[in-house]
Order: structure tokens, then C-alpha cells, then sequence
């Protein structure tokens, strides 16, 4: 026992495990950051952000770069920050190699973003805007400068970071419009069922296009003696909106975070940033309500005392490790065809100006740009700062490409950086392309290839992978209370409308009855905000807008159930149906061939109907008015020849309407033949291949449930 003793010690020091934590304690992280004042000298400069080019001749507040430097004592790694609304990547790739030749830091480890203030001096040409040569000349040694000066700041360091949610403060600003209210796009066609900014409490809108990311994540530095460094702020919020020149809610968000540091810690000389996240389709405005009073320096100070109090969750460590892997991904544009190139090519013809003067005029000249550059190469970066995990992305990408990449990441915390090391415009998802709207009319500002974003997403995450040595989460939805009651069934089909992205309709039975969606539709809605579900926050839903979800399914007799959550968003006396939440049969049925349960529209408004064939007109009609943009749990139990349908777990119609459809053909979201497809969300779907007792559509409705 005295030798066991005795030789103990000696293990564990050979032990991997003590090596490796002995390796951490003797190395030491270092960090620097700078901040240096990019305001312009020199006026008018021009403004880009708009269709049309500005001039500003003044200055509203200051313009920064900012610069943070992390040296984990074998790699060096720069996060800078600059206030433009974007900076191509012609500009930036010299800027690196010059900081490189003035810090040693290779140019790959460099990852150098815009915040998008829309008040700044151009740095780019786009859309009815030229670049500010002049600025530019002058901009970037001063990025170079702020590179340099926190590369000489370097101190012994340690680093933390924590995350938030804050859904007060960003919105989706890219709504749905009614099918009857399409706008038309700047080529002349009625292609836009979703677009931008369409005014507080529009009645001619449904609802958002895609999800919001509210998190607002946190990186923190502080010397090695617990003075503060730098903290390193990202949140998912397009811009405010300040008078040329401004930095905007970026500038009055660092001055606000570093007055509350420096309150505590007085002359810290910390630096403070906040950068761009993944806010493509997102701003401040909640269009779903009234116009608030605007006010940039308080919605900043909100942010900021939320981010303040939020640094006392984190945890710093004294060293971490530090890795990037840089990625060049090439990519076609969406060039016109002869049609399209025709039409400009006349417009421009006919210009007073080489400035374009209206939005059509923009669009056209687009259009030649795209076709003098028809091809794009991005640089994507992954960036591991210990446990946490950065995406940078050179565009302006919508939230749910954030989300997608932040539930997929293996690391325990991801920052998303877009706008970063380049700008290419925005890059939608492809169901997001087919609603149309200025964040996909081809141009300098959204020229990429339709299916551009998916494959960017997949690049990161596999560099993501690849820097934290272990495989991606999976993106499993957790079992709710209610998906397990609908699992104990055993359904034939359970869509539960968590996708995200792509083309199948994911059935959770153990059938794999996966359905397709055709058409527009919009992925990750808020779903049912049902005490059935608890968490909002773990329920998701699909938008139809015009597209619907088929699926075949076979062995379904004459005794069937089908149930599920819906929410209508368009005014039942829109038109003659409002909307078919399913259908079974066959296409373009002349006779009784196929069953359908809608709501009413104008001869039946706002009221569950039974029809079958092609006729519109109800067998069955309910009593209880479904109300607009609301979820309502809906139930269709067939029983031989008797059909009864249950609203919200009440037993709503019944009737003898005929002998059972006997078709596999089944559609979620409208009908077989795309007449009166839904307009709002559908979600949690189950078929039974029997029929449900009222009690267990009451379980399912909630009614029984406790809160």
C-alpha cells in the first residue's frame, strides 16, 4: 500500500489529463483592443443605404472602427468592426494584407465587418449609388491603424461570454401580403406576395415571413487582473434609422454600454462593440402594432443596461484556445434573360442622368452589372474562441439562416456576424425567393443564385465541425406533452410543421409518411401559444401563401381522424373560400371523388364547411365563428357515411354526407388542384386510421389539459 501511495502522485502528473490542464495554466491569453474615428473631414460625402445616392454635408455623431485582438500564444485572431453600411471585399482583402505587414497577424485570421448604420459614407457602390472614392482612401489605413493600436494594447487577459434573449427590440420587418394585394415588382409583374416595411397595422398584410433570433450574445474581455477590456456585443437588428452622418444605434449602444462599465470600473478604457447578426429581414419596428415614438438614444441605452446586466452571468477563463478556418465558396448570379435585358436596356437608353432618379431606373442599370459580373466568390469564416463558436458571413442573411446555424452548432454558445469580410447582398432561402420583394429582385443588393443560402449554411457548420472536432446538434424537436399524447395513438401520419427548410414535410410516426410542399409557403412561425404546448419558444409552424402540403397514405378505410392547429389570416370575405385546411381525393374531382373541410368565405364567412367534389358549395356548415389570426384546434372524424367536426374540442357539425373517399392522395393547406389554398399557419397535423372518441379531441384541444 506504501508503494501505491508513494506512486500516485507520479501518475497523475503523467496522466493526459493533468498534462493538458497543467498546459493551460502555464499559457497565457492576451488581448487588445482600439478604437480610432472614421468620421469623415472632408464634406459632402455621399450616403448609400436608399435607392437613390445622398449627400450628406455634415456630421450627426462619430464614426468608429473598432478593433479586438485575442492571442492565445500560438494563434492571433482580429474581430474588427467598422460603422458602413457595407464594404466589398475589393476593399477589404488589401486592408488585411496591410495589417498583416504591421502586426504579424496572418490576413485569413483577420475578420473585418460593417455594422449596416445607413447614415455613413458610401465604401460601396450599390444600387443609385456610387462609392465615396475619397472616403474610402481615407478609410482604410484607419482600419489598418485600429488593427495595429489594439495589436500594441496587448495585455494578459482572460475571456468569458453569455447570451440573451431580447424580443423587445427586433422584429420581422418582411411581411406576407393577402393574395389580392400583391404588389408589383420593379420589372412590372405582380410577383410580391412578401415585402419590407409595409406600415404598422396594414390591414392589406397577414403576418411575418420568418422567425425572429432575439439573442443578443456577448463576448467579454477583461485583464488578466479584472480591469475591463473590451465586450463584444451581437444582436440581430437591422438598423434604426439617424440623419447623415451617423453611426446610428450602434455608435449610442457602445457609448451607453462603456458609461455603465466605466461607472464601475472607472478609466477602464473599455471598448465596446456591437455587431451586425443575422438581421436580413428583420428591424426594430413591430408592424404588428402601433407606430411607437422613435427615440435611437433610448433604444439604444434599452439594449445596452440589458447587455450590462447580463455580463454579471459570465464566467471567464484565463485562457482558451483560438482557431479560424477560412472558406471560398463560389456561386452563379441570377442574371437576366433576354426578356429582362431588353427591358433595361431601353429604359437606360432613355436616362437624363448617369444617376438613376426612380426605382425602375435602378433596376435597370442593375441589371448590366450583373451581367458584366455574372459569377461570385464568398469568403466564409469559422471562428473558435474556446466554447464559443463565430460565423461570418459577407451578406445580409435572414434569421432563420442564423438559427439554423446557431441550433446546428456544436460549440456551447454561437455568435453570427454577417456583413462580414465582403457584402453580396441579401441571401434568402429558397422558399423565401418564391414570395418575391426587394430582398430578391435581382441586383447588386440580392444577385446570388436561388439556392445560395443552403449551401452556406452547410460550409460553416461543416468548418464549425471541423474547429470544434465533434459533429453538429441535431435539430430533433423535444416531445411536448402534447406530441407525446398524439405519439400513444399511433397515427398513420403526425406532421408537426417543425421544418425549416427544404422540401419534405417530416412525418414523426414511426410510418415515415413524409408529405412535400409545393409552392409558397414560409418556414418556423411561431406556432399554437397553447397551454397544451407550454414553451412557445420549443413549437413551430408553417405559413401557407399560396402553396400547400401533399402527401400519399395508404390504408385509410372509411373510419379516419384528422386533426390539427390552425390560423387563418385572410378576411373570410376576401373571396368565395377563405380557405382549405384539407382535402382528400382526387384532382379536379367532378363528382364525389374527394372530400374537403375549409372555412367559409364570403356566402359562409368565418365558418368550418364540409364540401366535396369541385362544388363550393357546404354539405355540412358549422355555427361558431373561427376567429381571424388566432389558432384554433380543428378535428375531422369520418365514421362510415356520418362526418362530425370539432372546433377547438367542441363537437362543432355533423351530418350523413356519403360513402368515404377511398384515395391515398391527401393535402394539407388547400386542395389537390391548388384552388383556395390556406393563408395563415397549420400546424401539429395528425391522421388516424380510425375514429377518434370526443374525448380524445378534447384531450387534443387542450381542454382537459392544465395549464
Amino acid at each position: 500500500m506504501g508503494r501505491i501511495f508513494y506512486l500516485l502522485p507520479l501518475l497523475l502528473l503523467l496522466s493526459p489529463a493533468f498534462s493538458r490542464a497543467q498546459d493551460t495554466i502555464n499559457k497565457v491569453f492576451k488581448a487588445g483592443a482600439a478604437e480610432v474615428d472614421i468620421s469623415p473631414t472632408n464634406f459632402p460625402v455621399i450616403v448609400n443605404g436608399g435607392f437613390l445616392e445622398v449627400l450628406a454635408k455634415a456630421k450627426v455623431d462619430d464614426l468608429f472602427v473598432r478593433a479586438l485582438i485575442l492571442d492565445d500564444g500560438k494563434n492571433q485572431i482580429a474581430l474588427v468592426v467598422v460603422d458602413s453600411c457595407m464594404m466589398p471585399r475589393d476593399f477589404l482583402d488589401p486592408v488585411k494584407r496591410m495589417a498583416q505587414e504591421t502586426t504579424g497577424i496572418p490576413a485569413a485570421n483577420i475578420m473585418i465587418s460593417a455594422t449596416h448604420t445607413h447614415s455613413a459614407p458610401a465604401a460601396m457602390g450599390v444600387l443609385g449609388t456610387r462609392a465615396d472614392e475619397a472616403y474610402k482612401s481615407f478609410l482604410a489605413p484607419q482600419i489598418v491603424r485600429a488593427i495595429t493600436l489594439a495589436h500594441k494594447s496587448k495585455v494578459a487577459a482572460r475571456i468569458g461570454w453569455t447570451a440573451f434573449h431580447d424580443d423587445e427590440h427586433t422584429f420581422c420587418r418582411r411581411w406576407i401580403y393577402q393574395p389580392d394585394k400583391m404588389l408589383v415588382d420593379p420589372f412590372g409583374d405582380k410577383t410580391v406576395r412578401a415585402n419590407m416595411h409595409p406600415g404598422h397595422k396594414n390591414p392589406n398584410v397577414i403576418g411575418p415571413s420568418g422567425p425572429v433570433d432575439t439573442a443578443i450574445t456577448l463576448l467579454s474581455v477583461q485583464s488578466y487582473e479584472g480591469k475591463p477590456l473590451a465586450v463584444f456585443a451581437n444582436y440581430s437588428m437591422h438598423y434604426y434609422g439617424s440623419p447623415a452622418v451617423s453611426a446610428d444605434y450602434y455608435g449610442h449602444f457602445c457609448k451607453a454600454l462603456n458609461q455603465n462599465i466605466n461607472a464601475k470600473s472607472p478609466g477602464s478604457n473599455n471598448v465596446s462593440f456591437m455587431s451586425q447578426g443575422t438581421s436580413g429581414d428583420l428591424m426594430w419596428m413591430n408592424y404588428g402594432d402601433v407606430a411607437p415614438k422613435r427615440d435611437v438614444q433610448a433604444f439604444a441605452k434599452n439594449i445596452a443596461d440589458r447587455c450590462y446586466k447580463a455580463l454579471d452571468s459570465v464566467v471567464y477563463k484565463n485562457w482558451v484556445p483560438l482557431e479560424i478556418k477560412e472558406t471560398l465558396l463560389g456561386f452563379s448570379k441570377r442574371t437576366p434573360d433576354k426578356k429582362r435585358e431588353e427591358w433595361a436596356r431601353t429604359l437606360v437608353s432613355k436616362m437624363q442622368s448617369p444617376l438613376p432618379k426612380n426605382r425602375d431606373e435602378v433596376y435597370a442599370k442593375e441589371q448590366f452589372y450583373l451581367l458584366e459580373k455574372p459569377e461570385a466568390e464568398l469568403k466564409l469564416q469559422a471562428i473558435r474562441i474556446g466554447g464559443l463558436g463565430i460565423a461570418a458571413i459577407p451578406n445580409e442573411v435572414f434569421g432563420i439562416t442564423g438559427i439554423k446555424i446557431k441550433e446546428q452548432c456544436p460549440f456551447e454558445l454561437t455568435m453570427n456576424i454577417e456583413l462580414a469580410n465582403g457584402a453580396e447582398g441579401y441571401i434568402p432561402p429558397p422558399e423565401q425567393h418564391a414570395l418575391g420583394g426587394y430582398t430578391t429582385w435581382p441586383a447588386r443588393t440580392a444577385s446570388l443564385e436561388v439556392g445560395a443560402e443552403p449551401k452556406i449554411v452547410e460550409s460553416l457548420l461543416i468548418s464549425l465541425e471541423q474547429l470544434a472536432q465533434t459533429k453538429r446538434k441535431s435539430r430533433t424537436p423535444l416531445m411536448c406533452e402534447y406530441s407525446q399524447i398524439i405519439s400513444k395513438s399511433s397515427p398513420s401520419a403526425y406532421w408537426r410543421f417543425e421544418d425549416i427548410e427544404g422540401n419534405t414535410a417530416v412525418d414523426f410516426s414511426p410510418n415515415k409518411n413524409h408529405g412535400r410542399y409545393l409552392d409558397r409557403k414560409a418556414f418556423y412561425l411561431p406556432g399554437p401559444q397553447s397551454k397544451v404546448f407550454g414553451d412557445n419558444k420549443l413549437n413551430h409552424s408553417v405559413h401557407f401563401a399560396g402553396g400547400s402540403m401533399v402527401a400519399d397514405i395508404k390504408n385509410i378505410d372509411e373510419a379516419f381522424t384528422i386533426e390539427g392547429w390552425i390560423w387563418n389570416g385572410l378576411p373570410p370575405n376576401s373571396r368565395n373560400i377563405a380557405g382549405f385546411f384539407f382535402s382528400r381525393g382526387v384532382s379536379g374531382d367532378t363528382g364525389l371523388l374527394s372530400e374537403h373541410l375549409c372555412l367559409g368565405g364570403v356566402s359562409n364567412p368565418g365558418y368550418l364547411s364540409y364540401t366535396r367534389g369541385n362544388s363550393l358549395t357546404p354539405l355540412l356548415s358549422g355555427k361558431t365563428l373561427v376567429s381571424l389570426k388566432e389558432w384554433h384546434h380543428v378535428a375531422m372524424v369520418r365514421s362510415g357515411k356520418k362526418v362530425t367536426i370539432y372546433l377547438d374540442g367542441k363537437k362543432e357539425i355533423e351530418g350523413d354526407v356519403g360513402a368515404s373517399v377511398k384515395n391515398s392522395a391527401f393535402c394539407i393547406g388547400g386542395r389537390l388542384d391548388g384552388l383556395f389554398s390556406w393563408e395563415g399557419k397549420i400546424d401539429e397535423v395528425a391522421i388516424y386510421p380510425k375514429a377518434l372518441d370526443q374525448k380524445e379531441i378534447e384531450l387534443r384541444a387542450g381542454i382537459k389539459l392544465k395549464p
